[in-house]
């Protein structure tokens, strides 16, 4: 028996009606459909999976890629996302009957027409990942918020997000109420309800609400739809100094390989402005950390790119929009294992300044979001330890000066960054770090 479920959408026609149907059956693993490759397209822009954990966020990027995103032992053990993950798909139009998918043959057997390519970012949803998610939320140029529909709307990480993409700026949201297959249509009307009533008065409550059941791939194509419609490239600085956020390093040698084999280490992020080429000196900053006679320093890496990797295809040049992964001539032992992870790469000498200590106009929250109980947000004391995440950056800075509407901090780790880029504030309730509002910088 099909589950049919009609909602009526309050944006423009193109969603004003639309048609799920699914069957009630036993979940069925799906294999992703054949690919046809096309020449080279660059990914344009990156689009963030966000939401509370076990939302089906990995999921719908294997719906949409053919990828499983959650590769890291410990995601395969524990069943959710720990660190970013990432995954490109290419969507498409078909000319005759007008669907959107991601293979360049359409179900009714027709050749599709190419849109683009898109890099998704699959950030965490658990509570303790929270500054994960911060981190990669730096390269979204738009995110998809993933809701249960066989849960109560909104859980706690849910708001905690939907905070966070409001601090940081990101304001193209597309919602996908997912799980539908697992809920009747009246618990599915109920839950688009509460989704309305939630999104009420934040930065998502013009986004449309597009239901989908991402294991079966049921929807998919209206999703795609909204994403061409709601999420467009921005434009993009081309000519001024590059500027890469670095989200992951990691080191692909395998152990017991030969040294006349061996590769130097992965960068992986995005690229914010400006062009890199493969055999560009580059500069990457704040670098790493060095002690001598008792004092600590940090000191820049300076290094060549060897090839880039972007949409999956090695390319000698690289614009800003969509992930992607550049492989130096750096010791795999300085970079494995995430150790660059908040630095940012750029030309030798054309980076942004390093701060070890920031003087903060903050903009604190009413309450805090991401727990269940209320909270007050207090003010900021004296000596108390701040979360503080800047761009693709993570540190702590123990406040060490309170003034007018300011406060000081020196931070455990140095950051690389522009003096107007924004900040956000986590303060630890309990065994949590509970996003608490965002800051400004006014000086060191």
């Amino acid at each position: 028996m099909n589950c049919e479920i009609y909602m009526r959408k309050h944006l423009n026609s193109k969603f004003q009606d639309y048609e799920c149907k699914m069957p009630k059956t036993k979940k069925q693993e799906t294999k992703p459909e054949t690919r046809v490759k096309e020449g080279y397209n660059q990914p344009e822009l990156n689009i963030g999976l966000v939401g509370h954990v076990d939302h089906g966020k990995t999921s719908l990027v294997q719906s949409l890629t053919g990828r499983w995103t959650d590769t890291h032992s410990e995601e395969l053990k524990k069943g959710i996302t720990i660190r970013l993950g990432y995954a490109d798909a290419s969507f498409y139009k078909c000319t005759i009957c007008g669907k959107y998918g991601t293979s360049q043959k359409c179900k009714c057997g027709k050749e599709a027409k190419f849109l683009r390519k898109v890099s998704f970012v699959d950030a965490p949803g658990h509570e303790t990942l929270m500054a994960t998610m911060l981190s990669g939320a730096a390269i979204m140029d738009g995110a998809i918020l993933l809701i249960a529909a066989n849960e109560t709307c909104p859980q706690p990480q849910t708001r905690e997000h939907v905070m966070a993409m409001e601090i940081i700026g990101i304001k193209n949201i597309v919602i996908a109420q997912n799980k539908i297959d697992l809920t009747s249509d009246e618990e599915a009307l109920e839950n688009y309800k509460q989704i309305k009533e939630f999104i009420k008065g934040t930065i998502a409550e013009n986004a449309p609400i597009i239901p989908i059941a991402a294991q079966h791939s049921v929807n998919v194509d209206l999703l795609i739809e909204a994403l061409e419609e709601y999420i467009k490239t921005p434009k993009r600085d081309e000519k001024t100094d590059p500027l890469m956020f670095i989200v992951r390093s990691f080191d692909i040698n395998k152990p017991g390989s030969n040294f006349k084999d061996l590769n130097g280490g992965i960068l992986g992020g995005a690229l914010k402005k400006g062009v890199l080429n493969v055999n560009d000196d580059v500069e990457i900053k704040p670098g790493i950390k060095t002690e001598k006679e008792g004092k600590i320093s940090w000191k820049s890496i300076y290094t060549k790119i060897i090839s880039i990797k972007s949409g999956g295809e090695e390319v000698k040049t690289i614009k800003p929009g969509g992930s992607l992964g550049i492989l130096t001539l750096l010791d795999p032992s300085i970079i494995k294992s995430d150790q660059l992870t908040g630095n940012v790469l750029g030309l030798r000498d054309k980076l942004p300044p390093i701060w070890h200590a920031l003087t903060l106009k903050p903009y604190l929250l009413k309450r805090v979001v991401g727990t269940k109980e209320e909270l007050n947000v207090d003010p900021i004391k004296k000596l108390e330890p701040l979360m503080l995440n800047i761009n693709s950056s993570l540190t702590v800075g123990i406040v060490d000066d309170l003034r007018k509407n300011l406060v000081h901090v020196n931070l455990k780790l140095p950051v690389c960054a522009y003096k107007e880029d924004r900040i956000t504030i986590s303060r630890r309730f309990g065994d949590r770090w509970r996003l608490i509002g965002y800051a400004e910088i006014q000086g060191e």
